[in-house]
């Protein structure tokens, strides 16, 4: 008679999404979609900070401190921003996560990785905070409201959509969003 209890690893294993388990914000432990998406062996890593996957320091650090306080209220947290591969290789990737302890959020968590390079190539050289604000505008927010979630003003925000229009070659910010999406 077979064993009707679930097998908790191989559900991680073989998830349809990358799945890491986190401490204070290094990868303890992760699936093989994870080493798949980013090009890294899982003995690579475990053990690393999130840090590796990102563009720059800085944006991790960004982020990071940017998403402290969302855990803290909700637990929970999602967004889409460019990661980068083991490669050097820089793509879209939708990134969902949990706290499991809402009081101290990076604490210990679970992250889920999506890559959306099929959908949403990138081919402009950008800066990490062209990338953010990028980001931010193809959630469809404001300046103003680019610019409370990133700690800048909605002037700032408005100077880099404009050289993000100028890197693109679009004529307005809904032919921005449509070429970010595309990729172009």
């Amino acid at each position: 008679m077979s064993d009707p209890s679930p097998d908790y690893r191989l559900a991680f294993e073989m998830a349809p999404v990358g799945l890491v388990l986190s401490r204070n914000r290094t990868m303890v432990d992760c699936n093989r979609l994870v080493c798949e998406i980013f090009g890294a062996s899982r003995e690579v890593l475990i053990g690393q900070s999130f840090q590796v996957l990102y563009p720059s320091a800085d944006e991790y650090e960004r982020q990071g401190a940017r998403m402290a306080p969302i855990l803290n209220a909700k637990g929970h947290y999602a967004d889409d921003r460019i990661m980068k591969r083991a490669s050097g290789e820089l793509f879209w990737c939708h990134v969902a996560g949990r706290a499991l302890n809402r009081a101290a959020p990076h604490e210990s968590g679970i992250w889920s990785f999506e890559d959306l390079s099929a959908q949403r190539p990138v081919h402009a050289q950008l800066t990490g905070r062209e990338r953010e604000v990028a980001a931010r505008l193809l959630e469809g927010l404001t300046s103003k409201e680019i610019g409370k979630a990133l700690g800048i003003s909605h002037r700032t925000v408005e100077i880099y959509r404009a050289r993000l229009m100028r890197k693109y070659g679009a004529s307005t910010t809904t032919d921005l969003v449509h070429k970010l999406l595309a990729g172009q």
